[in-house]
């Protein structure tokens, strides 16, 4: 039996690990943190207040996604149409002659294809 086999015969032994135990390991940091220690010229610290900063700023943006869709929900509930509402506010956000080159080129497809 060569290396190969024998390393799978260890691999395949009657032993078996619940998903649990399995799901449990994958939980575990695969190292201890360094307390004031440096990683590539960066410290622990400095890391972990990037870390927390991008997750207050990520909770931050859930709530005002929550927010914008309570609007949309209030609109809709009045008779207003959200899908308009949303282009509306997507037209908005483009520059005017840039928005008038958009709509031109759109009149001119759908004439090319009969829709006008």
């Amino acid at each position: 039996m060569d290396d190969f086999d024998a390393g799978y015969d260890d691999a395949t032994s009657d032993e078996t690990v619940s998903h649990e135990t399995l799901d449990a390991e994958m939980d575990k940091p695969k190292l201890d943190p360094i307390p004031g220690g440096e990683i590539n010229g960066v410290t622990a610290d400095r890391l972990r207040g990037f870390i927390e900063r991008v997750e207050r700023l990520e909770e931050e943006k859930k709530a005002i996604a929550d927010d914008i869709k309570e609007i949309y929900s209030e609109a809709k509930s009045l008779g207003f149409d959200t899908k308009i509402m949303r282009k509306i506010v997507s037209l908005r956000k483009i520059e005017q002659q840039e928005r008038l080159e958009q709509e031109e080129l759109i009149d001119v497809y759908k004439h090319a294809l009969g829709m006008i």
